[in-house]
């Protein structure tokens, strides 16, 4: 089991709290013990009256690889099943929208799946000319989270969505996230905390508040969530999706887990049913 104080590294400095995801063996992927860091991290930075902006990053050459909630999949009864799943998606992207306090994140590297929606959901991006984003939500069978099936064309229009994330999985790069306004952007890696900092703090000197990009609101983005978390799980339980985490897995070696899905996926016409 990790600790959670090395998971997520800790730093203020004139009123600006620094989170850096610190797995880099692991990519900083998003796993159980990972999300629980960050969002604990979160909260204590939401709660503390000396924070008022916040800045999130990584550490080595990914920013995150993201969640892999395949892998979480436990058997049960399906209506069980789907249920924790949409509270498990739902809490992730929650635990960022209910965030009181602007944050930046300080995007270091590549970026992939729930990392990159939830980067969406800060107030601004900042990104390394080593970062790249990644949402591979079509080639996986799964659909857009993280409020990016609304925010994502609102924010680049319906054509650079669509690429993004569509089947052709465009994945931009820190200059390209610039050029299409999904970062703020692009700057040196190796000033890209200072100049995180340096925007937080004129933040702090504006005194300026929370924001949704798009002009969305809190509200919204939470109801985005909710319906999109529900059809996640149900995509998630889905033939095409446990079939393509059977294939995956058998490749990968993990016979155990391969069988657990082969036996979901077979037996599909059964127990969905009973969802």
């Amino acid at each position: 089991m990790e600790n959670a104080s090395e998971l997520v590294l800790v730093s203020t400095k004139n009123h600006v709290r620094t989170l850096t995801m610190n797995m880099p063996k692991r990519l900083n992927g998003w796993t159980f013990a990972m999300i629980e860091a960050t969002q604990a991290a979160l909260r204590d930075a939401a709660d503390d009256d000396e924070v008022k902006v916040i800045i999130l990053t990584g550490t080595g050459p990914y920013y995150s690889a993201g969640v892999n909630l395949g892998g979480s999949l436990q058997p049960g009864h399906p209506k069980t099943m789907h249920a924790a799943i949409v509270g498990y998606n739902q809490a992730v992207f929650d635990a960022f929208i209910n965030v009181p306090k602007p944050i930046i994140a300080a995007v270091n590297g590549h970026a992939i799946g729930a990392s990159v929606t939830t980067a969406t959901l800060c107030d601004a991006i900042i990104a390394s000319d080593q970062a790249t984003f990644s949402t591979p939500f079509a080639k996986l069978g799964v659909p857009a989270e993280g409020c990016s099936s609304v925010q994502f064309e609102r924010l680049f229009g319906q054509q650079t969505a669509d690429r993004i994330l569509g089947k052709e999985g465009w994945k931009p790069t820190g200059a390209e996230a610039a050029e299409i306004g999904l970062a703020e952007r692009v700057v040196p890696n190796d000033t890209l905390l200072t100049e995180a900092q340096t925007m937080a703090e004129g933040w702090v000197a504006e005194g300026r508040g929370r924001t949704y990009r798009g002009n969305a609101t809190r509200e919204e983005l939470l109801a985005i969530n909710a319906r999109e978390s529900v059809e996640v799980a149900t995509a998630f339980l889905s033939p095409p999706f446990l079939k393509g985490q059977y294939t995956f897995l058998r490749s990968k070696g993990k016979k155990r887990l391969a069988a657990m899905f082969w036996v979901f996926w077979r037996s599909h016409p059964l127990w969905s049913r009973l969802l």
